[in-house]
């Protein structure tokens, strides 16, 4: 199948009220036919992994193409330099969180999480705590320790207070937290620092993840998986 042929399929595959609801959701309409993810899913099942089509169908710039691109792609394939033109493509959040379910099985990953943190585009920078959140919930065996880093990165960057960015810190906070009792601990300390910092972002990325990290049912949860 060509890419072509793919943008054809897609196409077939839209609707009016899903193409309505993307802007709803925060998702940019441009360059885009309004197709459910289940949909792309299963289209991306009956092509199978396929490295170059990948790249086309990302090469298109269509929203859709993008999501299944990211379905098909061979993670053994990419390169720094495709991890990197990718990332720098990122126009909306769920591009961004699907590609970093791709992208955070690299051996890239770890590096781009420091350097991406810093960066000024809204949807790189996102990418720097949404690969911490795959780290934190993917990579089961990984040591406490390479989790510490993380949040001095969350807590030095809290004060950005662009929409996209204070969701994915917030989130990174909370899945660091959840992996364990130790890590809980520091997540929690980390959140209550963040707040003394006094921004209207620091105070909401600290109150919603000290909320979740100190429920009954986080450390029920943390308690069970220790046993």
């Amino acid at each position: 199948m060509t890419a072509n042929e793919v943008l054809i399929e897609l196409k077939a595959l839209s609707t009016p009220d899903h193409f309505a609801k993307l802007a709803h959701f925060g998702i940019t309409d441009t360059n885009a036919y309004g197709v459910k993810v289940p949909h792309i899913r299963q289209l991306s099942k009956l092509i199978g992994k396929n490295h170059e089509l990948a790249l086309e169908l990302w090469n298109t710039g269509n929203h859709e193409a993008r999501l299944l691109a990211t379905m098909i792609e061979k993670k053994e394939m990419i390169t720094e330099t495709q991890f990197d033109a990718w990332v720098n493509d990122f126009n909306s959040w769920d591009i961004c969180d699907q590609s970093c379910s791709l992208l955070g099985q690299t051996p890239f990953s770890l590096q781009k999480i420091d350097e991406y943190s810093t960066r000024t585009e809204e949807y790189v920078k996102r990418t720097a705590f949404v690969l911490m959140c795959e780290q934190a919930v993917h990579h089961k065996k990984v040591e406490n320790e390479q989790f510490y880093p993380f949040l001095q990165i969350i807590k030095r960057e809290a004060w950005d207070e662009r929409n996209f960015v204070r969701k994915a810190i917030n989130w990174a906070l909370r899945q660091i937290g959840k992996r364990n009792e130790t890590l809980r601990i520091m997540a929690i300390e980390t959140g209550e620092r963040i707040m003394l910092q006094g921004t209207k972002s620091a105070r909401w990325i600290a109150t919603d993840a000290l909320r979740e990290l100190n429920s009954t049912a986080v450390i029920h949860r943390i308690k069970t998986k220790r046993k």
